[in-house]
């Protein structure tokens, strides 16, 4: 009976010794479990305001350079023009012929210069709102009669906050000019299908595409995932060799 008892108390003990570690093993995981999502959470935010650092200093770049072109030099251009027109109601009928060509010229470039400027400052995209936006920078790129361009919506106004109209405009932005600087394109299309939920953004060419494995942090990709990331958007491209590139951004209006 003695030594029963004692093989019984040595395993209630032993027993008892062996919750007691796997209870300490649990809450040690716990702890570590926690500590790591709180590191991680703290990283998370330190890139998250890293990136919003950095998306606005390119737009205060952005501002500046849109304000030097409206101020500065469009200014110097009209004062340019302005004179040459006194220049040619001096001048006889003959002579003016090539100068009106190039006042011509002067005014259409006066003109580009003052689009681009309100395309790049921050302020006049929040205003006139995406697809107004969207609309201007399509002119501007029509005029260059590189390739077709159009934009498909069915609604003109959508309802989401200026501030992230602006980086999903400045994201189009973005992939327009490297299918204009990359792709060889002919045809563009930019879809916008505006739900109660989400926005979903699509841009197709029918360019040379490009192998998505090797081309990762080139051609503005990094700069248009960064600020995808910056308002919780979805962004993905797919793209092959010869079969043209799809882009693909879906935001979430329900912002937490």
């Amino acid at each position: 009976m003695e030594e029963n008892n004692m093989v019984i108390v040595f395993t209630i003990t032993l027993f008892i010794i062996v919750l007691t570690m796997i209870f300490v093993y649990v809450i040690f995981i716990q702890k570590k479990t926690t500590l790591l999502i709180r590191q991680k959470e703290k990283d998370m935010r330190f890139e998250k305001e890293l990136a919003t650092s950095q998306i606005e200093m390119k737009e205060q770049t952005l501002n500046y350079i849109g304000q030097e072109l409206h101020d500065d030099l469009g200014q110097k251009l009209s004062v340019v023009r302005l004179r040459q027109n006194q220049l040619i109601a001096k001048m006889k009928d003959s002579e003016k012929e090539e100068l009106i060509e190039l006042n011509e010229l002067l005014g259409e470039c006066i003109q580009d210069i003052r689009d681009l400027s309100k395309t790049l400052i921050t302020e006049q995209v929040i205003h006139f709102g995406l697809i107004e936006s969207l609309e201007r920078e399509i002119n501007k790129i029509r005029k260059l009669r590189l390739l077709k361009i159009e934009l498909i919506t069915q609604k003109h106004d959508i309802d989401i906050s200026p501030k992230h109209g602006l980086i999903l405009f400045r994201i189009i932005q973005e992939s327009i000019n490297n299918i204009l600087k990359h792709s060889r394109a002919k045809n563009v299309s930019i879809e916008l299908e505006d739900g109660q939920q989400m926005l979903s953004i699509k841009i197709n060419d029918n360019g040379k595409g490009f192998d998505t494995q090797t081309v990762k942090d080139g051609s503005g990709l990094k700069n248009m995932e960064l600020r995808a990331k910056i308002i919780h958007a979805e962004f993905s491209i797919r793209s092959e060799i010869d079969k043209g590139t799809q882009t693909s951004i879906i935001y979430y209006k329900n912002q937490p």
